[in-house]
């Protein structure tokens, strides 16, 4: 088993905290009176960072919108002494079960507070309270089973029961509008989501997650994977602090290698770096006591700060490099499938495991020896390719009928245009070839996946008021990622355009059959391929209802908007 020799200096902090003693004691932060395996409440912790920000003019406290719970999102922001010149967003309690953020941020501002720390000098820390109101309200002791600590803990939905780290491009709930708000605001240059993890059992209090490289692109990936990972990760190495990335795997020994996560953009580092940041998870261990999990925590945000402090030039540069990079591409990838050819060594701290017969089943059980810590090489599959690009149109079309996608679009101040008069213009029409859809509901949505579209270019006649929406502008990311049908996490997927996806005219068979007759007569290659098609498929040969709905489709009399994609392309 590790040692960590920060946890022989860890309940001294108390000592430290001079600036906000009291205020400690005033709002009964539990962690910090000697209840180390408690959370704080929802209301301890907006009051205790309210009665903060009434004793320094260092800390700000506002509210942003509202979210699902009808309370608002609360932000405190930590100003530097000088000029302002970098920005970090944390995000802490997307899920409330897994509240480390909460405690660990305060060990953060407050140690900079009493001068433990040195004071930021140039980077602005800013973090959401608690972004999961309604979950956070929703406390229990039960519901997080294979979880050691905190004692009680928020739920993981929402108070509609969403799962808002799944809801960063569909934004079913007040709270991703919030969120939406305050973070094009910051503009953050990194964000981190505070979470805590599981799946399998290890030495590591901490494992992350950063946005997948492939996906990321361009400059910042590079920058990402050989300056800030290894930057961040040997300095809280040299504090004792080993860590991991994200292990991906459940219910299986890690020892057989894993994974990296693909966070497409439902997620909040898939949605965030869209935006050209870096943008990561961090993971404390679901095992590990809650005191190690705040500390790690708490460690892995003072290093990004310092990473900022010392880096802001070369990442805001980079930045402006990846916005220039995605601009210049003729193609964008909106697929992405892991490449198992290439593999990164790694060597993992873990147990030694074993299957046994289990008691309760009478099936094998994977069983990890805790008390016998193994250090093994084994493969790491950190490489995506691209199996999907689509050519990036100059213009998006948009009829103004498609509100709640305007609505979106406009929360994530993506610019648009109105058409002024009535207009016929020549555009590139999408139709919806295939399409599979899950058959449970996932977040609210039968979600479609596996998307194919076919182009044909067409003079559409559009309104006095659709909309415009120019490619290559800041969010050209978000844009493709959301209009494009086929990728993951467009809105076609989330189901925004269903109606589309059902007839709303048909035919009867005794009236249409007379018709289908001429139809063919009048086209012999047509009536060829369908005599074809009887003798090849018995199926289709036996149902007659079957042959006459072909009939229908291939004779331009159905409805124009079944299977048409109703936004449009301008090359």
């Amino acid at each position: 088993m590790v040692k960590y020799s920060f946890l022989k200096t860890f309940f001294c902090f108390s000592s430290v905290f001079l600036f906000a003693s009291n205020l400690i004691s005033q709002t009964q932060i539990p962690f910090f009176n000697g209840h180390k395996n408690q959370t704080a409440t929802y209301e301890q912790i907006i009051s205790y960072w309210q009665e903060v920000a009434q004793h320094t003019n260092q800390i700000q406290i506002n509210s942003y919108g509202n979210t699902d719970s009808g309370h608002p999102l609360h932000l405190v922001t930590l100003q530097p002494l000088d000029e302002v010149q970098s920005n970090l967003l944390i995000n802490n309690n997307i899920h409330p079960g897994e509240p480390d953020g909460i405690e660990a941020t305060i060990l953060l501002v407050e140690n900079y507070l009493s001068g433990k720390n040195e004071f930021p000098k140039h980077t602005q820390i800013h973090f959401i309270v608690a972004y999961n109101v309604g979950g956070m309200l929703n406390r229990n002791a039960t519901t997080r089973a294979n979880q050691n600590g905190p004692e009680e803990y928020g739920f993981r939905g929402n108070a509609k029961n969403y799962d808002l780290n799944r809801d960063f491009i569909k934004a079913d709930t007040k709270n991703s509008f919030s969120f939406f708000e305050l973070f094009h605001q910051i503009d953050p240059d990194i964000f981190i989501d505070n979470h805590v993890s599981n799946g399998a059992d290890y030495q590591y209090t901490l494992t992350y997650l950063f946005s997948q490289h492939n996906k990321l692109g361009g400059p910042l990936a590079e920058y990402q994977e050989n300056k800030v990972i290894p930057e961040i990760t040997q300095n809280l190495s040299d504090k004792g602090i080993p860590s991991t990335p994200y292990v991906n795997v459940f219910n299986a020994p890690p020892n057989n290698g894993f994974a990296q996560f693909l966070d497409t953009p439902r997620y909040s580092s898939g949605f965030t770096s869209l935006w050209n940041n870096i943008s990561f998870l961090i993971e404390t261990h679901m095992l590990k006591d809650y005191v190690n999990r705040v500390q790690v925590t708490y460690e892995t945000m003072l290093e990004s700060v310092q990473f900022l402090e010392e880096n802001h030039q070369d990442l805001k540069e980079k930045r402006k490099e990846q916005n220039n990079y995605w601009q210049q591409q003729t193609h964008y990838p909106v697929h992405w499938k892991l490449d198992s050819t290439k593999t990164t060594p790694y060597n993992f701290k873990g147990f030694a495991y074993s299957y046994q017969k289990s008691e309760l089943t009478g099936q094998e059980r994977l069983i990890y020896h805790s008390d016998q810590p193994n250090e093994f090489e084994l493969n790491y599959y950190n490489h995506y390719k691209a199996i999907k690009e689509v050519r990036i149109p100059q213009f998006y079309v948009i009829p103004k009928a498609w509100n709640e996608v305007v609505e979106r679009l406009n929360a994530n101040g993506i610019e648009t245009q109105q058409i002024q008069s009535d207009s016929l213009i020549e555009v590139a029409a999408v139709k919806i070839e295939t399409y599979e859809s899950l058959t449970s509901p996932y977040e609210g949505h039968y979600l479609h996946y596996n998307t194919t579209t076919s182009e044909k270019n067409k003079r559409i006649q559009f309104q006095k008021g659709d909309l415009l929406v120019p490619v290559h502008q800041k969010g050209i990311r978000y844009i493709l990622e959301t209009l494009e049908p086929e990728a993951t996490d467009s809105f076609f997927n989330w189901n925004f355009f269903d109606t589309i996806l059902q007839r709303k005219e048909g035919f009867s068979p005794y009236v249409f059959e007379e018709k289908a007759i001429k139809f063919l007569n009048a086209h012999p290659k047509i009536k060829e391929e369908f005599e074809a098609l009887k003798k090849a498929d018995k199926d289709f040969a036996k149902n007659h209802y079957t042959q006459l709905n072909w009939i229908y489709e291939k004779s331009g009399i159905q409805e124009e908007a079944y299977l048409h994609y109703p936004i449009f392309k301008v090359y």
